[in-house]
């Protein structure tokens, strides 16, 4: 009884995946304004590194990020504000550090670690490969896929 009732509940749950996940659009420029939005927050660590390669003391930099992080989200959530983690930053002397600098350190590239060749190798070793094999069954849809 079990057997049967796992492959039926499977089976629902790749329904629902399908159903949602068929004529989705993603809005490259929409992530990237997400990104840019929270990106101060995320990058807090290299903010901090950078901070202290320019001389400035860890546990000092560290708890004005904790302070100016708190700072920010509640403009952020509360006012409805632009982040204003990096005008927070560049205003106190201790981090010794530049817009230019800081936006030189939020590059997005040098947060996403291996996950595009990852991504990639996924997609052409494993789901172009399935695409192709299911090609009959799929039809005009596995050529947008591929």
């Amino acid at each position: 009884l079990s057997l049967p009732e796992a492959f039926l509940a499977t089976d629902a749950g790749l329904e629902l995946y399908a159903n949602i996940a068929d004529g989705m659009v993603v809005y490259p420029a929409m992530i990237g304004k997400r990104v840019k939005e929270n990106l101060p927050f995320m990058a807090t660590e290299a903010i901090l590194m950078e901070g202290v390669r320019l001389g400035g003391d860890r546990q000092e930099l560290h708890e004005k990020l904790r302070v100016y992080s708190q700072r920010a989200a509640r403009a952020v959530k509360e006012e409805g504000a632009e982040n204003p983690l990096l005008e927070y930053i560049c205003a106190d002397g201790a981090f010794g550090t530049s817009r230019q600098e800081l936006e030189a350190v939020l590059d997005p590239a040098r947060f996403t670690g291996r996950a595009a060749g990852q991504t990639q190798a996924f997609v052409q070793g494993t789901i172009r490969p399935l695409l192709q094999s299911h090609s009959a069954l799929l039809g005009a849809r596995a050529t947008l896929l591929v």
